[in-house]
């Protein structure tokens, strides 16, 4: 990863956030930086960080915190590609849209017995270019898939390094299992 690969106007103003501010209020202003970064065009992704691959979206490491306060990750999505139902292993991220159109549904855990989690759809959107989210735990719980005919693009800001997540898996009695899923960068 280059450091310079994120603008130094966004990660002076992402690092003043994370750093400065009371964390309760991290996501929301994170989310306001990227949004204004983004109207602004400081907020540019590489083009090496766009091209998607086959069979599933891209995950690219943008930048590290050097004090591991937060990572920034490019995902690239091809058409119909999509996550299941996941969490974001307790830390919270703001995901903002860079270009194209993304679904994301957002899910609410209404019970968890015997290793078997029972979800209700709390809503669904179509997301462009511009728009952005907060999760929060343990409002966490979402999908997400590409909506347009051509690649999209997401900036995911994590609060720390996200090496991992759980991905709920259906079962036949409506109810989902927890599967543990490590994650890692492509090049």
């Amino acid at each position: 990863m280059k450091q310079d690969a994120l603008d130094d106007s966004v990660r002076q103003r992402l690092d003043a956030v994370i750093h400065g501010e009371p964390k309760a209020r991290v996501p929301e202003l994170v989310k306001k930086v990227l949004i204004d970064s983004l109207q602004c065009g400081s907020l540019a992704v590489p083009a090496q960080f766009t091209r998607p691959i086959d069979g599933t979206y891209a995950r690219r490491l943008l930048h590290r915190d050097e004090g591991g306060q937060y990572t920034i990750v490019v995902m690239t999505w091809g058409p119909d590609q999509r996550t299941a139902l996941h969490d974001h292993a307790g830390i919270w991220c703001v995901e903002c849209v860079v270009d194209g159109n993304m679904e994301v549904a957002q899910y609410d855990l209404v019970s968890e017995r015997d290793d078997a989690f029972r979800f209700e759809q709390r809503s669904r959107v179509i997301a462009g270019r511009g728009s952005a989210g907060c999760l929060i735990p343990p409002f966490e719980y979402h999908t997400l898939a590409n909506a347009a005919a051509t690649a999209s693009v997401t900036l995911h800001v994590y609060g720390g390094e996200m090496d991992h997540c759980h991905v709920f898996e259906p079962a036949t009695d409506g109810t989902y299992r927890r599967v543990r899923k490590e994650l890692s960068y492509c090049d």
